[in-house]
């Protein structure tokens, strides 16, 4: 599997950004799909993912506490993509956002997509 993310950008406080990760070379439908992100001197954490359940749009959903809310993810199976949607972004929010995909054993990572909040 390959993966490939764009969106990240540029954005003020309180603003969106949309970031999509198109997946390659497996089979998507069977991939639980995540969001980890890496801010400047911290460690990565896991944003936000999503199961494997429904036939043409996944399963369970799961949110880091700091974005609960702002933040939604979502996926296509038939386009293998998955989205993150970044609504009420704050200074925090700034990092390199990952797309991961995994199927036990194997996890996959994504090169990262800049994310910058600032005024």
């Amino acid at each position: 599997v390959q993966l490939q993310a764009s969106g990240g950008g540029l954005v003020q406080p309180g603003g969106s950004l949309r970031l999509s990760c198109t997946a390659s070379g497996g089979i998507f439908s069977m991939l639980v799909m995540s969001w980890y992100r890496q801010a400047p001197g911290k460690q990565r954490e896991l944003v936000a993912s999503i199961g494997t359940g429904g036939v043409a749009t996944g399963g369970d959903t799961n949110y880091a506490e700091s974005v609960k809310g702002r933040f939604s993810i979502s996926r296509d199976n038939a386009k293998s993509t998955v989205a993150l949607q970044m609504n009420s972004l704050k200074l925090e929010d700034t990092a390199v956002y990952y797309c991961n995909a995994a199927r036990w054993p194997t996890t996959v990572w994504g090169q990262g997509t800049l994310v910058t909040v600032s005024s």
